[in-house]
């Protein structure tokens, strides 16, 4: 598994608006892509216009490949580009440790 890990800015006072857009795109767009299994998104507490997105995908292709060059991945940036302070920050890791619960 492959955990994309976007850190993203918006404008100042867009919060409640973001928070709505991010969810409805990951829910619409992201979560049928080939290769998803799942996301978290977490708003800074010291810093509200900072997002940290994370989405679990199969493999790096799903994502590089299969997301980002498909009609979706333009469907998903209209929905979340215009909130967009600067372009978002993304990496790709892979899981290492884990804690058993």
């Amino acid at each position: 598994m492959i955990l994309e890990l976007a850190d993203i800015r918006i404008q100042p006072g867009q919060q409640a608006a973001f928070d709505q857009a991010i969810q409805h795109g990951l829910n619409t767009v992201i979560a049928k892509a080939k290769g998803f299994e799942g996301f978290k998104v977490n708003r800074g507490v010291e810093s509200p216009e900072r997002y940290v997105l994370q989405i679990f995908w199969t493999t790096l292709e799903n994502h590089t490949v299969d997301f980002r060059e498909s009609p979706g991945f333009a469907e998903w940036r209209a929905i979340v580009g215009p909130f967009f302070a600067q372009p978002p920050v993304v990496e790709h890791f892979e899981l290492v440790a884990k804690s058993v619960n």
